[in-house]
Order: structure tokens, then sequence, then C-alpha cells
């Protein structure tokens, strides 16, 4: 009944998986999935603030696994997500960036990025799909994109690239995946105030750039993107695949 559809959001007795789970915007996801009832298996690189993330998810009552690993370490990845008990929500959300104009972008850079946001996403996806394949009961993968995965910004050529890929391999990944009942979707958040943001927001000019290009009056928070992920995680989006959902507060309507 269309009545019940709020029951659609909550993910009770289900197993999630958040990559770049140890602060910003994966902590935020890892958060709100165990609000909404799911236990959590966190990635990171630091083994300790995940630990902090995983006390804060069982005073909610969610059991929460940590798997200390540097996610570009594919093999070792897939090794440990199939040690995982079943799991049907992926959120493929860690990631990296370090602005610089086009003309001064060093391989090193090119490559430190890339190698994260691309190639590490493309396998963690793989392996998590694999899983869900075998599984045979769908599942729904969620990969981290960015309002740079639909609009050029300034210093950001390596990461817009790394996210327009990101776009594409969303919809690839849900046209082979559909027929396996595994949605994939990406979420395309502006700029948020978290860890990685912090530096940039904290120069003025820059701040009130970016406050211009956001048409709501003000800038994106964890939460925002935290909703977005829960809701394209859970059974109230059903019928969506293929799609990126912009987090952008209007930035992209012009």
């Amino acid at each position: 009944m269309v009545a019940d559809t709020i029951k659609d959001f909550q993910l009770d007795g289900q197993l999630a998986v958040v990559t770049g789970a140890s602060r910003g915007l994966g902590q935020g996801c890892a958060l709100a999935l165990a609000g909404a009832g799911a236990d959590v298996a966190l990635i990171g690189r630091n083994q300790d603030d995940l630990v902090a993330v995983a006390k804060d998810i069982q005073k909610l009552g969610r059991t929460a696994h940590v798997l200390a690993i540097d996610v570009t370490n594919i093999d070792d990845l897939a090794a440990m997500l199939g040690q995982l008990p079943p799991f049907g929500i992926f959120v493929n959300n860690a990631g990296t960036n370090k602005p610089q104009p086009f003309l001064a972008v060093d391989a090193e850079t090119y490559d430190m990025v890339m190698n994260l946001n691309l190639r590490a996403a493309f396998f963690a996806a793989q392996a998590a799909a694999r899983l869900m394949a075998a599984r045979g009961q769908g599942g729904s993968i969620i990969n981290m994109s960015s309002q740079a995965g639909h609009r050029a910004l300034r210093d950001r050529s390596v990461y817009s690239t790394s996210k327009f890929a990101i776009e594409g391999l969303t919809k690839a990944m849900a046209f082979e995946l559909a027929e396996q009942s595994i949605r994939v979707n990406a979420v395309a958040p502006t700029f948020v105030e978290t860890p990685m943001t912090q530096a940039g927001l904290a120069q003025k000019d820059f701040r009130e750039y970016v406050e211009g290009k956001i048409k709501l009056p003000r800038l994106g928070q964890i939460g925002d993107v935290a909703a977005a992920v829960l809701f394209l995680a859970s059974p109230a989006s059903a019928m969506i695949t293929g799609t990126s959902l912009l987090v952008d507060g209007g930035w992209t309507i012009h």
C-alpha cells in the first residue's frame, strides 16, 4: 500500500558495506544506514578512526564490522569482502582530490587520483556485484560521484575526469546487472563541508565563489548526501537504476 511507503526506507536485517567510512561522507553514510536499521561493514585505511565510527554504530544498536584496508589493493579488498556475511548494499565512496590547473597536472597526481577514484572504485564495485550475483537476491550499489561528473570545474580536470568516468561506469553496470536485480546508481554532491573540503572552503574567495554558484542559500552538508545514499540503498528506490542523483543545491541547473 502507498500509505506504507515509509516502511520502504527501513533497512532492518540488512548488511551495508561502506568504503572510505572513517570520516566525512563515508562516515555520515554509515551512520545513516545504521540509523535505518542496517548493520554496517566499515572499510578504510585508518583502524582507529574506523573503530570510533563503529562505536557510534553500536550505540545505535547495530553491528559494525571494521575492515582496515587500502581499497587500491583490489585483490585483498575482494578477498576481504568475500569473508563478510552476505550483503545487499554497497556504498562505493572512497575517493580523493588534488586540485591543479590543467597545464600544471603532473603524472603523479593523475595516477594518484585516478587509481583511487576510478580504478579502485571499478574493481570494488565489481567485487561487490560478483558476491551479490552469486547470492542471487539482488542488491543496491551506490557509486559516489560529484557535480564534477556533470560540469567542468576549474583546477579539477583530473577529478572531473574520474567522476565523469564514474557516471559512465554507473550506467554500464546498471545495464548489465539489471537482470540480476542489482541496482546501480550514483550520488553527485556539490561542495560539502567535510575534512576533504575544509582547506578550500576556508579561503574567503573560494567559499564566496561556491556559495554564489549554489542556488539554495547554504553549503551542502554531510547529512544531505547521506540521505540520498539512504534512499538509493532502500526499497523505496526499487525502480531506480542507472541514474545519478545530484545533491548540488541547484549548481547544475544554470
